[in-house]
């Protein structure tokens, strides 16, 4: 990967981060599940360690690969929202990455919604 695309993606992971204060970890993960660039929001303490948080990405493209064996049968899936405790966990399909998200779980569906809404719309051309 290249410089300028090296900061694009920074930059796109900086901009999902501040859509909303509840916000607290970006991920851009490959197909394969290596994360391209992660970031945890400075204010936010992590609630998983580094390992945790990679397992958490493998994870998530491997429910994407998944889930895309299944697409011509029931339709693709856009995204995956997971609600836990503490934490809500949000998995957004561009065509050729995964970008993972957690927020505070606090916020009103309709609030996550229009969050994952606009993290497609930031993320269509990736």
């Amino acid at each position: 990967m290249n410089y300028y695309a090296e900061a694009a993606i920074l930059e796109i992971v900086e901009d999902i981060l501040n859509l909303d204060l509840a916000m607290r970890f970006v991920a851009i993960i490959d197909i394969h599940g290596d994360i391209i660039e992660a970031i945890m929001k400075k204010s936010k303490t992590s609630l998983e360690s580094q390992k945790q948080q990679e397992k958490f990405c493998k994870d998530a493209a491997k429910t994407r690969l998944v889930r895309e064996k299944y697409d011509n049968s029931l339709g693709k899936v856009r995204y995956v929202h997971i609600e836990r405790e503490n934490v809500t966990q949000i998995s957004v399909y561009p065509k050729n990455c995964t970008v993972f998200v957690t927020m505070e779980p606090e916020l009103t569906t309709r609030k996550k919604l229009a969050i994952i809404t606009k993290i497609k719309k930031m993320t269509s051309h990736m």
